[in-house]
């Protein structure tokens, strides 16, 4: 089969595939979008619809779906090293894990990132950030219990699990609503970017980024809780 292909732009949810891509040690090709490549990068849309990333292609091979690339990685390189295998007892969690990441985390996020800075200053909506904010934090609830007594979230190890929960705490950071994290997933987070594979990836195109996220102003919030 052709090379593996990822489309990324920094700070997107497409850095789930590329941090896997560099923890794998897999050899890529990557092309680099500014944020949102829709808005501009217009001619993106001939490649890919939707006009979001990540966008990975592997031969005949499309998709979209950030956690499911990384799963696809495992899968179709047999690296189960970074993964966890049906047979094993947390394989449910380790699936569980990895859609709860952006079907629980990541969704609220999105929302009060678009009404926080993307869309023009005339149409947001600080009661919706606050609102979407609130959802995440409150939704981070099963992490807190999850996390006593682990480093990891599977199998006592490091898995792409690790890194689909791992991209919503960083775009929780850069939304300024690590704050409220317990402390138990704040120091989880803390192993999580000191990795390696992580530093490397999360730098990729920031030099050219158009948008960087920028810290919701939360003070004092104790109806989060």
């Amino acid at each position: 089969m052709s090379k593996l292909k990822l489309w990324h732009s920094y700070s997107a949810r497409s850095l789930r595939p590329l941090w896997a891509l560099e923890e794998m040690g897999l050899d890529y090709e990557l092309v680099l979008l500014p944020f949102p490549p829709r808005v501009f990068q217009r001619d993106y849309l001939e490649t890919n619809a939707l006009g979001t990333v990540p966008f990975f292609t592997h031969g005949e091979v499309e998709m979209t779906e950030s956690s499911g690339i990384c799963l696809y990685l495992v899968e179709r390189f047999e690296r189960f090293d970074f993964g966890v295998k049906v047979d094993q007892p947390e394989y449910g969690d380790y699936l569980n894990w990895l859609f709860h990441s952006d079907a629980t985390l990541t969704f609220p996020q999105t929302i009060a990132l678009r009404y926080s800075q993307l869309e023009a200053k005339d149409r947001r909506l600080p009661q919706a950030v606050e609102d979407y904010s609130t959802w995440f934090i409150k939704r981070l609830k099963r992490l807190n219990a999850h996390l006593e007594g682990r480093e990891f979230l599977c199998d006592n190890r490091f898995t792409i699990a690790d890194i689909a929960i791992g991209y919503a705490l960083y775009l929780g950071e850069s939304l300024g609503l690590d704050q409220f994290y317990e402390p138990v997933v704040r120091d989880y987070w803390q192993r999580l970017k000191a990795r390696p594979a992580f530093v490397k990836a999360e730098a990729v195109g920031a030099e050219q980024a158009l948008f960087k996220p920028v810290k919701y102003p939360f003070t004092d919030a104790p109806e989060l809780f």
